[in-house]
């Protein structure tokens, strides 16, 4: 059994400032970081808050959100040296789509093409 990555035990809320930094830093804003996550995993705007108020693990946070968008197996390309599309765990690769995601925004692409 291979081990498991400690990401998964890592609070969402210690990763989630660096999705908005890295959006910040390219002239995107935190309310665009939030919309993406919100659009990914099916939260509201308030239970995205509340996860990250509670400092709910990434194992967690994916384990209750309410719905991943079906068209999250539409993203696609590479982060880290990855390719999410081949990323075997089902949870690294939702915590790899996400991070495509805030890349993508970080990147300057429109909305309308980050948001299948």
């Amino acid at each position: 059994m291979t081990p498991r990555h400690r990401i998964f035990t890592t609070k969402f809320a210690s990763v989630y400032p660096h999705y908005v930094q890295k959006a910040e830093r390219k002239q995107r804003t935190k309310a665009e970081v939030d919309q993406i996550i919100c659009w990914l995993t099916g939260y509201a705007p308030a239970e995205l808050q509340q996860q990250i108020d509670d400092g709910t693990d990434f194992e967690t946070f994916f384990a209750q959100a309410p719905a991943m968008h079906p068209n999250a197996a539409r993203i696609t390309g590479v982060v880290c040296g990855v390719r999410v599309e081949d990323v075997e765990d089902p949870l690294m690769q939702k915590i790899r789509y996400l991070d495509k995601l805030v890349d993508e925004l970080a990147r300057g692409k429109a909305m309308s093409r980050i948001l299948r």
